[in-house]
């Protein structure tokens, strides 16, 4: 066999968009190993590579050609396959088009069971691989997409890509493979960086091409990426107890924005160090990709880091440059903070009235005021005193006051940590500018938690009023679709809410949809309730799933209603747990109660006669009055495991029942008194979950 060799495709352009390319040298990737398994050149691993100036892929141990395939498939009998003239009957013509051949190519022999069939022979040569990657190539450059960056044309061609392509290095082992794209034809060499590796750089095989580059001045990904961790870390070394935070968003930005880099400190005036922080921060992070130092107490200095892709030798240069810019951005940061503080926050709260929250929904105003009714009802069902329940209500008012403010609308990032900010200036208490600052938390699965009362309740009153007023317009979210995040919101109200059990959702919900019906919003809200009771139930189902409570248990408390996400979870895991312990006991007890629930006739209630029982029936009667009190006291005290245990008792007495006595009999007066005694055995269990569901459990 012939020796395999490595394929290296270089794509050369001005300098890219950092965000997509991570995104482009995965589809890069991709398309290259489909496209030469589709072509059936076998090959070793591919590896990509990026740069802003370059996108790479190099693909290890090509094959020389493809193999040379000769291949028989029988079909259909040669009486079906022709017709008394002898020609081709639609059965032979469609066994031929599936396998790539003409009909009249058919051959008719006669196979080992000794009939006659007709078989299609196919012979496929070899295909050398050079001329399989020139069309690869040149159909996966094309075929790369840039979401939200449109592509570019130059010169006289219609072929577009993000950023003109200037030079092409396509090489298999050491001979270049021809690629032409958009007026640009392929070579084997390189561009080096612009200033410390200019010009045209030849790469003799892709085994140096990594080696090429090094030597004019540019790093592949990797190695760039150590070069400014191993700088960040020379920062903070010299700085001990400092910290250099580096986001991974922004660092994986960085690495894409250089080719050389260097890592720099600057500093930037004392004076912004009055400002918030948060803001500081983003302006650096978000639009100048510094990173900030914070020295050993946390707290932000004076100092950043800027990673240069320029002559090392003009570093001093580069920090000037860079610290008149952040001076300038900091500047107006400065000046969006104390702008903001001349107005009080009420008078943010009254400019609300000009933000649309939801066009059906009403204005941001209009959900503040919702926000206070709600929070102060979270703070009372809490268990707080009225002062407690003041300050949850004043924090919910000013909650979104910093919407309109000039530093958020500037750095949207910071609503709620602004807010927090200006309402400590004005001389809110310190738990009101807690919770207005942590009110949008938990932002993700897995997410602080607000640290106190108030901020609870804003955070719930928020996003609760968010869930309910988009299923009142009946457009709750869609498996591709939830503009409000209400499932993110409904599960923070679930992490918030199960850190407060003495909270009940249902009438949350019903208070949150009673606000909006007050403002005149036309709904069902019976209908509506249900559905958001629902939509929450699903949520808790798949929280105790994850948390490891099996599925019929969690069906078996889903099916009484249970949506108080404590009492859900708890209740579900108690079930789960109870039957794991005795399997035999809850899967009779399970049976039975599914076979007494199929009897049941709840219009007949549950009042049953003494005098017309046997033995067997007093024996179930007398427990199920124990059960019905024992479960009470279980479930008034949280003690889900013991109203599990409570049943237990009535496992012996419903056998009984069951073997003994003759359930529809033909006295219509002994028969409904059965049947309101298994209304009876059933309504201790309904108490605490739908047991029938465990006698499902395959």
């Amino acid at each position: 066999m012939a020796e395999t060799r490595d394929f290296l495709l270089e794509i050369g352009c001005e300098e890219m968009p950092s965000a997509p390319l991570s995104h482009a040298v995965v589809q890069l990737g991709d398309l290259m190993r489909k496209g030469l398994d589709e072509a059936g050149l076998a090959h070793g691993n591919v590896e990509t590579h990026q740069s802003p100036r370059r996108l790479v892929a190099r693909v290890h141990d090509v094959a020389p050609a493809t193999d040379e395939l000769n291949e028989v498939r029988r079909g259909p009998a040669a009486s079906i396959a022709f017709d008394a003239t002898g020609a081709p009957t639609k059965a032979a013509q469609g066994f031929a088009r599936k396998f790539g051949v003409d009909a009249s190519g058919l051959a008719r022999r006669v196979d080992t069971d000794g009939r006659e069939y007709v078989f299609a022979e196919k012979h496929v040569d070899a295909r050398p691989a050079a001329p399989i990657l020139s069309a690869l190539s040149e159909r996966v450059i094309g075929s790369i997409e840039w979401p939200n960056y449109r592509s570019q044309r130059w010169g006289s061609e219609h072929q577009t890509f993000v950023r003109p392509i200037r030079w092409i290095c396509a090489l298999l082992g050491n001979e270049v493979v021809p690629v032409s794209y958009a007026d640009v034809t392929s070579s084997g060499t390189t561009c080096g960086h612009r200033v410390l590796g200019p010009g045209d750089h030849r790469v003799e095989s892709p085994a140096v091409y990594a080696d090429v580059l090094r030597e004019n001045g540019v790093l592949l990904e990797g190695e760039r990426r150590a070069a400014i961790l191993e700088g960040v870390r020379q920062v903070e070394a010299e700085r001990p107890g400092s910290h250099v935070d580096t986001p991974k968003r922004t660092l994986d930005e960085v690495v894409n924005l250089c080719e050389w880099p260097t890592v720099l400190v600057g500093t930037f005036d004392e004076e912004f160090l009055k400002v918030p922080h948060e803001i500081i921060c983003e302006s650096m992070l978000s639009n100048q990709r510094y990173f900030p130092v914070y020295d050993g107490e946390g707290n932000l200095t004076r100092e950043f880091v800027v990673v240069s892709n320029a002559d090392p030798k003009v570093s001093a240069t580069v920090v000037d440059g860079n610290e008149r810019v952040v001076r300038a951005r900091l500047d107006d940061a400065k000046f969006f903070y104390e702008e903001d503080l001349k107005v009080p926050m009420d008078e943010f709260v009254e400019r609300l009235d000009t933000v649309v929250f939801q066009e059906r929904l009403g204005t941001v105003r209009q959900k503040v005021s919702r926000m206070e009714v709600l929070a102060s009802a979270v703070a009372q069902s809490a268990g707080a005193d009225e002062k407690a329940c003041g300050l949850a209500r004043r924090a919910a008012h000013l909650a979104k006051a910093d919407l309109v403010s000039q530093a958020v609308v500037e750095f949207t990032n910071q609503q709620g940590v602004m807010g927090g900010y200006y309402a400590k200036a004005a001389g809110e208490p310190q738990e009101v500018c807690d919770a207005i600052r942590e009110h949008y938390r938990p932002r993700f699965a897995g997410d602080e938690l607000p640290s106190g009362l108030a901020g609870k309740c804003v955070a719930i009153a928020d996003k609760l009023d968010t869930a309910c007023g988009i299923f009142a317009i009946d457009e709750p979210p869609t498996g591709s679709s939830d503009p409000f995040a209400v499932r993110r919101a409904a599960i923070g109200v679930i992490a918030m809410l199960r850190t407060l059990p003495a909270v009940h959702l249902r009438p949350l919900i019903n208070l949150a949809l009673s606000s909006y019906a007050e403002q005149g919003i036309a709904f069902d809200a019976d209908a509506v309730a249900a559905a958001v009771a629902s939509f929450f139930q699903g949520r808790l189902a798949a929280i105790a799933k994850d948390e490891g409570v099996a599925p019929d248990a969690i069906e078996a408390v889903s099916a009484i209603g249970v949506i108080d996400p404590n009492e859900f979870v708890r209740r579900a895991a108690a079930l789960d747990h109870a039957r794991s312990e005795s399997p035999e006991l809850f899967e009779d007890l399970a049976t039975a109660y599914a076979r007494a629930a199929h009897l049941a006739d709840a219009a007949l209630g549950t009042e049953v006669d003494e005098h017309l029982l046997g033995n067997a029936e007093k024996a179930l009667l007398a427990a199920c009055e124990e059960g019905e009190k024992a479960v009470s006291s279980a479930l008034g005290s949280g003690d889900f495991a013991g109203a599990c245990e409570a049943l237990a008792g009535l496992r012996a007495p419903i056998d009984r029942f069951f073997t003994d006595v003759l359930v529809m009999d033909s006295d219509p007066s002994v028969r409904d008194n059965r049947l309101r005694l298994l209304n009876r055995f059933a309504g201790v269990f309904g108490d605490v979950a739908d047991i029938g569901a465990l006698s499902k459990r395959k």
